[in-house]
């Protein structure tokens, strides 16, 4: 799994570059890139290695072949070269960077709803803060990592910010 971690995080980093150019990404490129993504994290969770990370090789495939097609046109044949010989060296790069834990792929929150994962803050208690939350009718899940997951309405969420930006900590000592 790690090289196909490392391989979206590159062709990831690849459509960026040719976005910053003017290219207008196909849709269904940016689609597959996140499907490939999204069964990455769910191999990771369900450890299924099989059809999961065989469908996202395939996905990753497309998207390798779109950016070098669209490379080829922008940046020309050395930079497709470039591009073919870090996703074969991927394989052995799997970088830190590319770890899911921190991202923002989190489970519980229903679609509709905009959220924001916070730290509890020096000084305001994981309870302060959840109170906070609950003041503004926001729903709060705590994780394992101890980050807070705030979800809500959006003009609920910029409230519950401004609160919390205004409260001062509890000096304990």
């Amino acid at each position: 799994m790690g090289h196909n971690l490392a391989t979206w995080k590159l062709l990831e980093d690849m459509l960026l570059e040719l976005k910053k150019t003017g290219v207008n990404l196909s849709p269904k490129i940016v689609d597959d890139l996140r499907t490939a993504k999204s069964m990455l994290k769910i191999s990771s969770v369900e450890g299924s290695h099989g059809e999961v990370l065989q469908k996202t090789e395939e996905y990753l495939f497309i998207v390798e072949s779109y950016l070098v097609t669209e490379g080829q046109k922008v940046f020309g044949s050395k930079w497709v070269d470039e591009l073919l010989m870090r996703i074969e060296n991927a394989a052995f790069e799997v970088s830190e960077k590319t770890n899911f834990e921190e991202d923002k792929f989190v489970t519980g929150v229903p679609r509709l709803c905009k959220w924001i994962r916070i730290d509890p803050i020096n000084g305001l208690s994981t309870k302060q803060i959840t109170q906070l939350a609950k003041q503004q009718k926001l729903e709060v899940n705590q994780q394992q990592n101890g980050k807070l997951v705030i979800c809500g309405q959006q003009e609920q969420l910029k409230s519950f910010l401004k609160s919390l930006s205004m409260k001062k900590p509890n000096k304990t000592k």
